[in-house]
């Protein structure tokens, strides 16, 4: 089955190809694109299985060893990425389909949207089962040039201010991560992940701590903690519907399964535990502090997606395997509901014209099913119980309690008191946009519009736009999916337990790179 593995890389990148070939041939391109993805999803779903029933999947990359040569590793929580990851991009892109067909293919060139897109779908997934440090530089850098592409698509002057902020936010955290590898390999003399395990003690222990913060810094950034999360609530909202959907959805969670290998593998003991845990309470906080304060749709939820990066650095910080297992089950969760809330914001948007809650009403009325597909996954992230969310904070909340510090009763508290206002925040958007009448919004006051404040250079209420059948089909799929992990959650938590027992400690991953012991 390791033959499999570099198909999950290989097979969007030649689908990047042919679609760029097949430029003239719009049809062909999203064919050869949704065909892809699909493969992923398949061969994603075999590694699954087999990485559980049969451990660890190790590829050596032209037969060279793995500490000279590239590996490509695929465990349970690399493969349940793959798989989750697979699912989104496959979503994200029946929507966008939809979405062109609806505009004729007017506003953003189909060309170009399609090869990029498998580009960035190459880069997520050799991420996740990259075997050394370099291989996942390699991944974060196709990611940044793909996403720089499709943020700025259209080329307006939003676009291109906020792609350009976040071309600068990722380049410096590029440098961060290159020189954070030149460093350890300085220091050690590999790049190899674990390798790295294996000799980190060799090196004294301040040495340790620069290369632990460096690259806990670079990933960081990816994966929008505080206070290194300041670019992402005025990149994303710009972007096109799609775009923001799965840019919301996966690119942090990469840096969140960055941060993941660097605590379980490359830095096992207790290390930075205790200022993970801080930086969890308050990029929680401030992040769900900036959501109550907006008024956009979009930017809200851009920020609600900050405050719950902190709920997976919480299950991390912990350092224990329920910890870890409770991260794992969010970081799922969190993919499939917060990429389901922005696609139903991209409905809202074309059905109301605005996704300011100053500017929209009577969307009950007017696009009842919009209203449901917006509804359930905002009761879900909002933690309403039985749904994922709930399962998820209650699983974190139990491997808090078990840790028994008071540092740890005070995330509890934190994460329970950012739960209910997010659930605020997100009623607040369903009472003014769906609840109220459309007739009332000029010159409506409530106290639940004190204090917010528009997106910066908010456009004017636009015409109400064609929604395709294939943009609603898309988004009600992505409900299901996030129903099927309340429905199927003793699975899922079964499968990520297992993946949180394999990351205790970095034994089980070095034997799998190297049987025979490290050299």
């Amino acid at each position: 089955m390791t033959q499999l593995v570099p198909l999950v890389v290989l097979v969007p990148l030649l689908g990047a190809a042919l679609t760029l070939v097949l430029g003239k041939r719009p049809i062909a391109q999203r064919l050869v694109a949704i065909v892809a993805l699909v493969i992923v999803l398949v061969i994603g779903a075999v590694l699954l299985i087999v990485a559980d029933a049969s451990g660890t999947l190790v590829m050596e990359v032209g037969g060279w060893a793995p500490s000279v040569g590239i590996v490509l590793v695929v465990d349970r929580l690399a493969a349940l990425m793959v798989v989750v990851s697979a699912i989104v991009l496959l979503a994200v892109l029946v929507f966008s389909v939809g979405q062109k067909i609806a505009d004729g293919d007017s506003e953003t060139p189909v060309s170009i949207f399609y090869p990029t897109y498998l580009i960035l779908a190459t880069g997520v997934f050799n991420a996740f089962i990259a075997g050394d440090l370099f291989n996942l530089y390699v991944g974060f850098e196709i990611l940044l040039v793909a996403s720089y592409v499709l943020m700025t698509l259209g080329g307006t002057q939003a676009r291109i201010r906020a792609g350009t902020t976040y071309i600068v936010v990722s380049l410096i955290s590029s440098m961060l991560f290159l020189a954070a590898i030149a460093m350890i390999y300085g220091a050690l003399g590999t790049i190899n992940i674990a390798q790295i395990s294996v000799r980190m003690a060799e090196i004294p222990t301040d040495v340790q701590t620069v290369l632990h913060v460096m690259l806990l810094m670079a990933f960081g950034i990816k994966a929008a903690v505080f206070p290194l999360s300041f670019w992402l609530p005025d990149s994303y909202p710009t972007a096109p519907a799609p775009v923001t959907a799965v840019f919301a959805g996966l690119l942090t969670k990469v840096g969140v399964y960055a941060i993941i290998r660097t605590e379980t593998v490359i830095f096992p003991g207790p290390g930075l535990d205790t200022a993970l845990m801080v930086v969890a309470l308050l990029t929680m906080i401030v992040g769900v502090l900036g959501a109550v304060a907006q008024a956009d749709i979009k930017r809200m939820l851009s920020f609600t997606l900050v405050s719950h990066i902190g709920y997976m650095v919480l299950g991390i910080s912990l350092g224990t395997v329920a910890g870890t297992t409770a991260a794992i089950y969010y970081v799922v969760h969190h993919i499939i509901v917060q990429t389901t809330l922005f696609m139903a914001a991209g409905l809202i948007e074309r059905e109301g014209g605005s996704t300011s809650i100053t500017k929209l009403g009577g969307l009950l009325r007017a696009a009842p099913v919009i209203a449901v597909l917006f509804f359930v996954p905002a009761l879900n992230l909002g933690g309403i119980p039985p749904f994922s969310g709930f399962l998820g904070k209650l699983a974190l909340f139990e491997a808090s309690a078990q840790q028994g510090t008071a540092l740890a009763f005070v995330l509890i508290g934190a994460g329970a008191l950012v739960s209910l206002l997010t659930l605020y925040t997100l009623m607040r958007v369903w009472n003014l946009a769906f609840w109220r009448p459309a007739q009332d919004v000029e010159g409506y006051e409530s106290p639940l519009l004190d204090n917010v404040s528009e997106a910066p250079g908010a456009q004017p209420v636009k015409e109400k736009q064609r929604i395709s059948r294939l943009m609603t089909v898309a988004t009600g799929g992505m409900v299901a999916v996030s129903l099927a992990l309340t429905v199927f959650a003793g699975p899922l938590f079964a499968i990520s337990e297992r993946a949180g027992e394999n990351l205790d400690g970095s034994s089980s991953y070095i034997a799998a790179v190297f049987p025979g012991g490290v050299q």
